[in-house]
């Protein structure tokens, strides 16, 4: 019986100086974008220009109500299945006024308010331009991540919020998220009044 216990012994000796078997870690998907590359967009109709990323595959234009000057555009990033959607209204052909304008933009960033963990403002103003408003990014699960409005507070109003063709999940979404941010800011930034 003493060959048997040897035998077990090695046998225990060899299987203890095995290395521990570790799990392989989690992989992380990197998305790279682009380089931004910005043209000016001038739409036929608008009282508005703005630079757009040449990532941006399309640039529509509808007309929201017939008896006002307001219009839509919408700036579409296919590969990033999102889209910034921008809201212009005239000041002056409205029976709104700028005060109205804006309670309307900020309520529009409230609302996100249930699934947001958290809402940053950020005042912009340009002088040169005549280009002045708040920009608003929203952390968490919400439907829009990002939104904004500018105006020369007396003709013009435009607004611009973005979503993406997918349910709201915040990891998943962040770094287009976060890489179309910097395309609404510099939207802002280049807004140019007719």
């Amino acid at each position: 019986m003493k060959p048997y216990y040897f035998l077990g012994l090695v046998f225990i000796f060899c299987m203890a100086c095995h290395d521990d078997v570790i799990p392989k870690p989690k992989g992380y998907l990197r998305l790279e974008y682009p380089k931004a590359n910005y043209i000016v967009s001038h739409i036929d109709g608008t009282p508005f220009s703005f630079e757009a990323n040449t990532l941006a595959s399309n640039i529509n234009l509808k007309k929201l109500v017939s008896t006002t000057k307001s219009y839509g555009v919408n700036v579409e990033y296919p590969t990033l299945k999102g889209t910034i959607y921008l809201t212009y209204k005239s000041i002056n052909n409205s029976q709104e006024t700028l005060i109205d304008f804006l309670r309307d933009a900020q309520n529009f960033t409230q609302k996100h308010t249930r699934k947001a963990d958290e809402i940053k403002e950020t005042e912009y103003i340009n002088k040169l331009n005549k280009v002045y408003g708040m920009f608003y990014e929203v952390g968490g699960n919400a439907a829009s991540q990002s939104q904004f409005y500018v105006t020369d507070s007396t003709d013009h109003f435009l607004t611009g919020s973005l979503y993406f063709y997918a349910k709201p999940n915040y990891d998943s979404i962040y770094p287009a998220a976060k890489y179309l941010e910097k395309d609404i800011k510099h939207i802002m930034e280049t807004v140019k009044w007719k």
